[in-house]
């Protein structure tokens, strides 16, 4: 069955179209306000527990300040080794492979190697240092 006239009509004159004096349909209502409005008011014990550092400056860091180490790990080094590696060379042999000339900072441990290397690097963790000797390889630093 088809209603003749629509429900709005009946409403007409009410003021709030029977959605009640304090929410109004639509609009911030019951949350109290859209989004992140009211986090400096009537928001802020959210802003306590939750958002600690929402209003804290978050200050301009200079790059000179900050330096970053070229990295590279065990399974790089693994692939490098390998390209390096003529066909025909010794089974007892070591690699030289020069990772300061290329432009690499730091030796790092994630991974396995299986040939003998010899790495000159500025610096290397203690994981990276210990596989490299058990794969009958050497590590080169100069000490400061």
């Amino acid at each position: 069955m088809t209603r003749k006239l629509r429900k709005i009509r009946k409403k007409r004159g009410s003021r709030t179209q029977g959605y009640g004096k304090i929410g109004q349909h639509r609009g911030g209502g019951q949350r109290g306000g859209h989004g992140k409005t009211g986090r400096h008011k009537h928001k802020w014990s959210y802003v306590l527990r939750h958002e600690p550092d929402y209003f804290k400056k978050h200050r301009f860091k200079s790059p000179r300040g900050q330096t970053k180490n070229n990295i590279i790990n065990l399974k790089e080094l693994e692939e490098i080794a390998a390209k390096l590696t003529p066909r025909t060379r010794k089974k007892r042999a070591r690699i030289p492979v020069d990772l300061e000339e290329m432009g690499y900072d730091k030796l790092l441990g994630e991974g396995k190697i299986t040939l003998p290397v010899s790495v000159k690097v500025p610096s290397v963790s203690e994981a990276a240092l210990r596989k490299i000797e058990e794969a009958g390889g050497e590590v080169l630093q100069e000490k400061p």
